[in-house]
């Protein structure tokens, strides 16, 4: 789905390697509910301990509405 461009993208802006976004992606995939509110708070935290950028609470509530709103862009290679 993605192409190695991406994923040199995302490690560069966040550090983060292609076999843990990979393994982020299949956590998500296996919970099987993406509007489960509390899989997507347990996965902002997650990837806000990988990444080591702290994400407040106001910032959390605002991206688990837009995944629950489905208000997330369609082409996220563009937000890179």
């Amino acid at each position: 789905m993605f192409g190695d461009s991406f994923f040199k993208k995302v490690e560069k802006k966040t550090n983060v390697d292609k076999n843990t976004i990979m393994s982020l992606a299949k956590k998500l995939q296996d919970s099987n509910n993406m509007k489960d509110e509390k899989v997507l708070r347990d996965m902002v935290q997650e990837i806000s301990s990988i990444t080591g950028k702290e994400v407040s609470k106001e910032r959390e509530d605002k991206i688990v509405n837009a995944i629950i709103k489905d208000n997330v862009p369609k082409d996220i290679d563009k937000m890179f």
